[in-house]
């Protein structure tokens, strides 16, 4: 919209230069990038190609710039003719600890005159207008256009109530525009009344700072409520109960899926952030790449590289933020918010809700999330109440879920017309319209004789106070209705909305649509093969790329150190995860641009052994057996997990199980699934999950009479060597 605006400022209203400002640096990256997507109404080009779009790193503003994008930071350090610290671009006034008492003051500088700009454009506009950043939005002489998804009292104070339009989230449902959702509601026993831990219990002492444990022995009782979680008190198995909860219902909210739905999980703080994250890969047990914390403290990969990563790469699968990803940025793949910290403002609360209403085409999902069906909704996954306050006043449009789609459209039919009813079936149509093809969507037309977003918006307006008061204005030719008018202007917007459903060849068509959606799972009758074998196109695809991962190996393997280690000792020395990622990272780039999976895919093309051990899911530590597979070392290619668990139960054979106890037996196999996912183990790792659970280093210690360094070793040589 804001592109479209410019351009007929630009080529219609003679304007010279727009300002379009925003509050994070991020936000100007992204914009830039929408201008140079937008084709031009009626010329084909894109507006980039006509038109110089600036986006403003300097203080340097670019004499035939068209459009300039800049934080309203960058802009301020403009007008003072100072340095801007690059940091103060990527924190947004809900992260920043700013003095909102001290506005920001700003004086003439004859370098940037106050007509440098005919219009300024301000993203967000409901943040960082107000008090703070004032002065430099009203320096200029210029028609200030605000863009706002939440605007607040403020927003309209600022702009002299001076709305110019207003789209809400079911509109753009109803349109195709946004996706609706659902919520998943999660109650914990801790979470709701916290808990009490009697005097005389070891528990752990960490330093906020630096994470540091040491043991303590309380000696009074500790009783903590749910305002003390996670800031002065942390409840392990609360946040573990959560996490586990939803990953054993992820079979009900998306059946069918195996690949965990791209989540985004809003945490208190950093600290709570680092648990959440730990504890997410603990109970998937996929590696650290699977959850990523992508906050201001993350350290490693910047952090937009790491938002970019969520939004085109298959990992992470799960992302862990506080305030970093919560508005503004777009990660359209995203199907589950997950909320373990309350919200106090409504507007900060549809903002982090906007996260998981973007629409994706079905082949742009299925990049990152391969079996995932179109998106069609999204999932509040609700573990602290946020959507049941007073302050949020969230509720979903499909309210009756349980309902079948062929009985709610019955029930409407036989006279249901209850506010919940009608958003119910306005939900279901939306989700269809995301989901049916065209010719599908064209055949209810015809049924109907209207359009299909004008079905779901009839009923919508049937629903709207607002439609239903401007209804009995019109019917009773009157500026303020009466209860009753507006009851019966509203009866009056509920039959023209409904009627086409009393219609039975219409209702006939809609649910002969429907079902052509649907499958019969046949689990009665047997199958035989009658031959099994690929096509020759395939095969020359599985060929080329046995090819290409052979000629990495041969161009690499005095570079990467994976490889030297298993070129040159194929039993020797265990390598480390660190080193097994760097592997993989090589192959994924050009010219190469292989994955564990396409190489996995290709020998089960090509190797009737192989395609007779297929795997559901390769991970990444079956690099380690692809590459031996390759060189010869082995001569059937196994899942590297595998591999570890039969040597493990050789080394327990050699070594006589008889001679540990049950107690040395279970630490062994933690050690072991711990060297399957991470490739080796080191004295360190017994301070993470599930060690730390059973006592840590310090129990280790006592559960092998002192010998732990021994065993780590011993179980590196014996399982983990290439």
């Amino acid at each position: 919209m804001a592109a479209m605006e410019a351009y007929r400022l630009i080529k219609h209203a003679d304007a010279d230069r727009i300002l379009f400002l925003v509050d994070r640096k991020s936000l100007c990256r992204q914009t830039k990038k929408e201008f140079q997507q937008f084709p031009v109404p009626g010329d084909g080009r894109k507006f980039t190609e006509l038109y110089n779009v600036q986006h403003l790193t300097s203080n340097a503003i670019d004499d035939v710039s068209k459009v300039c994008i800049s934080t309203i930071q960058r802009m301020y350090s403009i007008l003072k003719d100072e340095e801007l610290d690059e940091e103060a671009e990527e924190i947004s006034d809900y992260e920043a600890d700013y003095d909102e008492e001290t506005p920001k003051t700003v004086s003439y500088n004859p370098d940037v005159p106050i007509e440098t700009f005919d219009f300024i454009v301000t993203d967000e506009s409901h943040r960082s207008i107000y008090n703070l950043w004032r002065q430099v939005l009203e320096y200029f002489d210029s028609r200030l256009i605000g863009l706002t998804a939440t605007p607040s009292k403020e927003t309209f104070a600022f702009f002299n109530q001076n709305l110019v339009t207003e789209y809400t989230h079911k509109r753009a449902v109803a349109d195709g525009v946004n996706v609706g959702y659902d919520v998943f509601r999660i109650r914990t026993r801790i979470t709701e009344g916290g808990e009490e831990v009697e005097s005389g219990h070891i528990v752990d002492e960490r330093d906020k700072r630096t994470r540091d444990r040491q043991w303590k022995e309380l000696d009074d009782d500790l009783r903590y409520d749910s305002s003390d979680l996670d800031r002065d008190i942390v409840a392990e198995d609360q946040i573990r109960t959560i996490i586990r909860t939803y990953r054993d219902n992820l079979d009900t909210l998306f059946p069918g899926r195996e690949h965990v739905p791209k989540t985004l999980i809003f945490a208190k703080d950093d600290s709570h952030a680092e648990d959440i994250t730990r504890i997410v890969r603990d109970v998937f047990g996929k590696g650290s790449d699977f959850c990523k914390k992508i906050t201001y403290k993350t350290t490693g990969k910047a952090p937009e590289d790491l938002i970019s990563e969520f939004r085109n790469s298959y990992n992470p699968r799960i992302a862990v933020s506080v305030d970093m990803v919560s508005t503004g940025v777009d990660i359209k793949p995203l199907e589950v918010l997950m909320f373990m910290r309350n919200v106090d403002s409504r507007t900060y609360f549809e903002q982090m809700k906007g996260r998981g209403t973007r629409t994706i085409s079905k082949d742009d999902i299925q990049a990152v999330t391969p079996d995932a069906d179109g998106k069609d909704h999204f999932l509040i996954v609700d573990a602290v109440g946020v959507c049941e306050s007073d302050k949020t006043d969230s509720h979903s449009m499909n309210r009756s879920r349980s309902t079948p789609f062929d009985t709610l459209v019955e029930n409407v039919a036989d006279g249901e017309r209850d506010d919940d009813t009608l958003e119910t079936l306005a939900s279901r149509l939306a989700r269809r319209q995301n989901r049916w093809t065209p010719d599908q969507i064209e055949e209810v037309e015809e049924a109907a004789d209207r359009e299909f977003r004008g079905l779901i918006n009839d009923l919508l307006d049937a629903t709207d106070p607002d439609e239903q008061e401007a209804r009995a204005k019109e019917m009773f030719e009157t500026e303020n209705p009466t209860d009753d008018q507006i009851r019966t202007a509203r009866d009056e917007l509920v039959q023209e909305a409904c009627e086409i459903y009393e219609d039975d060849g219409f209702r006939e068509t809609l649910l002969l649509v429907d079902e052509q959606q649907k499958q019969i799972i046949d689990t009665v009758s047997q199958d035989e093969v009658i031959s099994a074998e690929f096509d020759e196109q395939a095969k020359e695809q599985a060929e080329a790329v046995v090819d290409t991962f052979e000629e990495f190996i041969q161009e690499n393997k005095d570079e990467i150190t994976a490889l030297q280690m298993i070129y040159g000792q194929p039993y020797g020395e265990g390598l480390s995860y660190d080193e097994v990622k760097e592997l993989a990272d090589a192959l994924e780039k050009p010219p190469y641009n292989l994955s564990p999976e396409r190489i996995w895919s290709a020998y089960e093309h090509m190797d009737e052994t192989v395609m007779n051990n297929t795997r559901s899911e390769v991970v990444l530590t079956d690099i380690v057996s692809l590459v031996r597979y390759e060189l010869g070392h082995i001569d059937q290619l196994k899942a590297h997990s595998e591999t570890i668990d039969e040597r493990f139960e050789s080394w327990l054979d050699k070594k006589g199980r008889e001679s540990f106890t049950d107690e040395q037996l279970d630490w062994l196999r933690m050690i072991k699934q711990h060297i399957k996912s991470s490739v080796e183990i080191e004295t360190e790792d017994f301070e993470t999950p599930p060690f730390n659970q059973k006592g840590g280093i310090v129990r280790a210690y006592n559960v092998f009479d002192g010998d732990v360094e021994e065993v780590i070793m011993e179980m590196n040589q014996e399982l983990a060597h290439v």
